[in-house]
């Protein structure tokens, strides 16, 4: 191969004096590792000097910097516009004569002809540890032949001036006239497996682990987010595997004749280990070579064909948290008091993860004060903090002293005779003026300028919006939600007792079928459906829609096949259905985002409702309802007297409760959007201070920081890095949220309370069975088989598909596209009136709930019977 003593164009892959300068970030790296004998791919780099060759010789430098000299690196429509004139500069030049024979000569010394090859960009200043470059520029595989190969080079040249890297480099004050690129080439692995490796476990620092991400085909893949790998832990001495999750891998990404796509892999190999035990032992083993070279941990890229191991990129890990150990068995329960007792009950079922810190310190105190103060306004004796945090989860302390107990013996009759009947008969009014309230609060700040509001101000607006939603949900708790469980329980029992013969109709009959928020929002979504349906372009397009794609689409714009009229209408319709339900929440904790920030969460449903295969919902609330008046009107004809009053009477009183619970519990987040949007200002501002490294990361100060951080701001001080910390509480929110907290403590205790045992009412059992039966309570009737899917938050929503009995931690309004698709439910926590029973009778689904442990002990695919009437779920 040839070179030039004093400008180099192209040189070999190996070449010892290759340098940083001469071939980038990715060139220097995949250099060292050929010199050192690593198993790299052969190939050849063009240098950087090719690239300023090309440019002066086209005479592209002045105009290159004439078109970013006006961009404003906050505005992407003019990095865009920037962009794409930059690339037509770079398609329409032409390659000097010296370069493109050195390219070919480097090409056919591989082997020529057709042979396959991958052309990488590699900018200067990627890779390094103070620089993020790496996946600014483009990398082009399968491409054959001698012109497709030199057509690569230009368009990798091309992409140092893509949108984002202008705006990266503008942000970074990096000058756009000292910056380069070299290429690499090397011959493509039709790689059966590929991956990722680190050197040191990237969730918990723990250096003696090697962590390993795996799927078929090239790696484009996984490096692209369009599947989810297999995930191998292996320990770095021994070569053994500590910890495997073998995900379902659905696409795959394969060679075609123009380059690459992705494909649906082959269904027997989708959750087949895409490594094997000795593969995954040799890949630990050749990382371990690299991190010796480096003398750092390192982000490796890796692929294996017929068994040979190649590594194609390999950089230092620029973050990595501080050593922990995520031991399950050995988190202690310390208790705030060493006698003292708590519980997971009420709204803790709607905080089933650790708590953020920003939440732990604002939310939930916010809380415990408004729980306290409503408790002492109906003279109910209670400890004045009754909310505690124990290894990041929430739970309520009921640790009552012997006088306290005394208190509360004495005040039961007053309470149960006077304080209860009227709380239940307020609670519609209560319930109302509150939720004007709230609405009121919300807009208010809604109109706000956030942009121009002061970060004091924020905050302040932060805290009046947490304190009002707490103020709500204590209305719903202390009015909707007991009325509507002790309207239904009176009914059930009275009629049950009472009235109920062999072949009347079940007492849940006679509450289904009517309106509420989730089932407007379902119903809504169905519309919706139907009004694409009649564009069959769009429906087209949706139909072949990752989750993530759509998302991408609806926030930036145009999709191919579409025309803009049609994809703007559908844009506005699909707004205004966030708009109206969008605030939902998915969990209280107001650090994770709703559904409103999160439009992929409903592609599936949507798909469902598309495919023409999903039942009408009003025809199936409508043949609900008609079953529930026949049912009435059977009764009212066979009773009399005494037993014909009651029946009106505790039937009025269920029926107008039934659906108000679940309109209550749908707008405890009304505030939550326009929050989130308050903390991720001050957020922005906080990483623009370089305080933090993204704006979501506000939410994990506590609120003594972010008070400080927001005084400092905007008195112009400086601020204190808080990155390490921020580090430091990703990583043991990970270690807490991998256990399963005790629904009591101490757990030997139990869930008693004055004597007695409320273990049967509680939101999860403490206690479950070994083999192949998890027992919980029973939430809607009936039995199905089929397969789990986990799902552990909104991100995974797609995965849910027609059939597969829905598996979580709990459920939410938010959660009630899924059982669209469900064929039964089961979930750890919530019992027969939570949201997850209320919504399964509505679809006429089989649900158990209550488990404690669904999510940990079922996997997805495993088929599962789920028995509704026995409560229980068995492995089959």
């Amino acid at each position: 191969m040839s070179k030039e003593l004093d400008h180099p164009l192209v040189i070999a892959l190996a070449d010892t004096s290759a340098t940083l300068e001469e071939v980038g970030g990715k060139g220097a790296s995949l250099a060292r590792l050929a010199t050192a004998g690593l198993p790299v791919p052969a190939g050849f780099h063009i240098t950087t000097d090719a690239y300023r060759r090309f440019v002066a010789e086209n005479g592209l430098q002045e105009r290159i910097l004439a078109a970013v000299s006006t961009v404003n690196a906050d505005q992407p429509a003019q990095l865009e516009a920037a962009a794409q004139q930059i690339e037509q500069l770079f398609a329409q030049g032409t390659m000097p004569t010296e370069i493109a024979g050195m390219i070919r000569q480097g090409y056919a010394e591989l082997g020529g002809g057709d042979l396959p090859v991958a052309v990488r960009s590699s900018a200067t200043a990627e890779d390094l540890p103070e620089m993020s470059f790496a996946g600014q520029q483009e990398t082009y595989l399968n491409m054959r032949g001698e012109a497709m190969v030199l057509d690569a080079v230009k368009r990798c040249w091309a992409s140092l001036w893509t949108a984002r890297a202008i705006g990266y480099r503008m942000r970074h004050n990096i000058a756009p006239a000292d910056v380069s690129l070299a290429v690499v080439v090397q011959k493509l692995i039709p790689a059966d497996a590929s991956g990722i490796l680190f050197t040191a476990n990237p969730l918990n620092g723990n250096q003696h682990e090697v962590m390993i991400n795996a799927a078929w085909g090239l790696g484009e893949a996984i490096v692209g987010g369009q599947v989810t790998p297999d995930t191998l832990v292996v320990e770095k001495d021994s070569g053994s595997i500590a910890s495997q999750e073998i995900a379902e891998k659905s696409v795959m990404t394969v060679r075609t004749p123009e380059g690459t796509h992705e494909e649906p892999v082959p269904p027997e190999k989708r959750t087949q280990p895409a490594l094997t035990t000795q593969q995954a032992a040799e890949l630990a083993r050749v990382g371990t070579r690299i991190e010796q070279l480096y003398e750092c941990p390192m982000d490796i890229e890796w692929a294996i064909e017929d068994g040979q191991i190649f590594v194609v990129q390999a950089r230092p890990i620029t973050a990595l948290p501080e050593p922990t150990v995520p031991a399950k068995k050995e988190l202690e329960w310390k208790l705030p008091q060493p006698k003292g007792r708590y519980m997971r009950a009420s709204v803790m079922e709607l905080l089933p993860d650790p708590l953020s810190p920003l939440f732990a310190t604002l939310g939930l105190p916010a809380w415990s004060r408004i729980t306290s103060k409503v408790l002492n306004d109906f003279k109910v004796p209670y400890i004045d903090d009754p909310l505690v945090i124990i290894n990041g989860y929430g739970y309520y302390d009921i640790t009552y002293t012997p006088a306290l107990t005394i208190k509360l013996l004495l005040a039961i009759p007053r309470i149960f005779a006077g304080e209860l009947p009227r709380l239940m008969k307020s609670a519609r009014e209560r319930w109302q003026k509150e939720h004007g309230t709230y609405r009121e609060i919300v807009q208010r700040w809604q109109a706000e300028d956030l942009v121009a509001t002061s970060a004091h101000d924020l905050l302040v607006g932060m805290r009046e919006i947490t304190d009002e939603a707490s103020r709500y949900y204590l209305t719903i708790q202390s009015g909707l939600l007991p009325a509507a469980y002790m309207s239904e329980l009176f009914f059930t029992i009275a009629y049950n007792k009472l009235i109920k013969r062999h072949d009347d109709p079940s007492a849940i009959t006679f509450l289904l079928g009517y309106d509420s928020t989730p089932i407007h929002a379902e119903k809504a979504l169905y519309d919706l459906a139907q009004w694409v349906r009649e564009r069959p372009e769009l429906a087209a397009a949706l139909e072949k829609m990752t989750g993530s794609e759509f998302t991408a689409a609806y926030q930036k714009g145009q999709v191919a096949g579409v025309d803009a009229e049609t994809w703007e209408q559908f844009k506005e319709r699909f707004a205004a259905h966030l708009a109206k339900y969008g605030h939902a929440i998915y969990d209280l904790d107001f650090a994770k985002a709703v559904p409103a920030e999160d439009p992929g969460s409903f592609l599936e449903t949507l798909k469902f409702f598309l495919s023409g295969q999903a039942p009408n919902p009003y025809t199936r609330q409508q043949t609900t309802a008609q079953a529930r008046e026949q049912a009435v009107q059977k009764i009212l004809a066979q009773v009399h007297g005494v037993r014909f009053s009651i029946f009106r009477r505790q039937l009025k009183w269920a029926q107008e409760m039934a659906p108000l619970r679940e309109d209550g519990l749908a707008d405890v987040g009304l505030g939550w959007p326009i929050l989130r949007k308050m903390a991720r200002e001050i957020g922005r501002r906080l990483t623009e201070a370089d305080t933090i490294a993204n704006p979501d990361d506000v939410f994990w100060l506590t609120l003594d920081e972010l008070q400080n951080a927001t005084a400092a701001l905007d008195a112009g001080e400086q601020l204190e890095h808080h990155q390490a910390v921020v580090a430091e509480r990703h990583t043991t929110w990970k270690r807490e949220h991998a256990v399963t907290p005790p629904v009591a403590l101490p757990p030997k205790e139990g869930a008693r309370f004055l004597g007695i045992d409320f273990s049967g009412v509680m939101p999860a059992r403490a206690d479950q069975p070994v083999g192949d039966v998890i027992k919980g309570t029973p939430g809607s009737a009936g039995r199905v088989t089929g397969p789990a899917r986990v799902i552990h938050g909104p991100a995974e929503f797609e995965q849910m598909r027609q059939g597969d009995i829905l598996v979580a931690r709990i459920t939410t309004p938010a959660w009630t596209p899924l059982f669209a698709l469900a064929a039964g439910v089961v979930t750890d926590v919530g019992g027969p009136l939570s949201h997850s029973s209320i919504v399964a009778r509505e679809y006429h689904i089989p649900a158990v709930l209550g488990t404690g442990v669904a999510t940990e002990r079922l996997h997805n695919d495993q088929r599962i019977t789920v028995d509704g009437d026995a409560g229980s779920v068995t492995v089959l």
